[in-house]
């Protein structure tokens, strides 16, 4: 009861009337005004702004038609192997000779290539069916180069055209000679399974590796040429690596997605 007494007191006292009232302080309108110019700068960037954002995932380095895999069209014995890893060979060239119970049957390259891997050996006994070799697809060795980047489904459809892409190569050096520069030439929109990508590298194991989180999908990179380097493809380096590069190079492919205003994150 005390300070009630106390209170009405001092409201019914007409002492201090004349005083003025301070709603706010300097600095606090100071704060306030800040507040105000951050505010609305960052609305007006996250309309007008935009952020760029990557994509990483595995990719190889090849030539644009792909390999494929020959395979032995009979039963028998490998009697003479007719081609060696690496080979350039015509169409129907001769790649294996075979003893089968009707007598010596050659096994030809279904399309001109380069032999990439040779897996039957003299002796061998093989089923029809079975992988004797894996043949680029290549017309000449001097054939630019391409890389393939399996990139997971659901970003295919944020890449878009001719897109900045640097790939890491497995076989040089980051550190000295920088990344691979390239561009998106096409995507293909229909997800690889793990069959469809061996049979486009021309190997099982490629395959199963690619696929093993999810079916992808297959970014084709169009290498940017260069005459001022020994590989002839440009570098963030300014000479890139001594030495030339070859397909079926493993490498990490980052590509760059559109651009995106940071409102339509908000926006449902």
């Amino acid at each position: 009861m005390q300070f009630r007494q106390q209170a009405l007191a001092k409201l019914q006292s007409p002492d201090e009337l004349d005083l003025p009232v301070r709603l706010a302080r300097p600095q606090g309108w100071l704060v306030l005004s800040v507040t105000v110019v951050v505010m609305a700068a960052a609305s007006l960037w996250a309309v007008t702004g935009s952020v760029a954002s990557t994509v990483s995932a595995p990719a190889i380095l090849t030539h644009g038609q792909g390999s494929y895999l020959l395979q032995s069209p009979v039963d028998g014995q490998v009697t003479a192997v007719l081609t060696a890893q690496g080979r350039q060979l015509a169409a129907g060239a001769p790649v294996l000779k075979v003893r089968t119970s009707r007598g010596e049957s050659i096994v030809r390259s279904v399309a001109a290539g380069r032999v990439t891997t040779l897996a039957a050996t003299i002796g061998q006994i093989i089923r029809t069916g079975t992988d004797v070799a894996a043949v680029e697809k290549v017309t000449h060795a001097s054939d630019p180069l391409y890389a393939t980047v399996y990139v997971p489904a659901e970003n295919a459809a944020a890449i878009p055209a001719d897109a900045a892409v640097d790939l890491t190569v497995a076989s040089v050096s980051t550190q000295e000679y920088g990344v691979l520069r390239g561009h998106v030439k096409s995507v293909d929109r229909t997800a690889q399974s793990a069959q469809s990508v061996a049979a486009f590298l021309g190997d099982s194991q490629l395959g199963e590796q690619f696929t093993r989180k999810s079916r992808p999908v297959a970014v084709l990179v169009r290498l940017d040429r260069s005459s001022a380097t020994k590989s002839g493809y440009r570098w963030s380096s300014a000479d890139g690596p001594p030495y030339r590069l070859d397909s079926m190079t493993l490498a990490t492919g980052s590509i760059r997605l559109a651009d995106q205003r940071p409102v339509d994150w908000l926006l449902p």
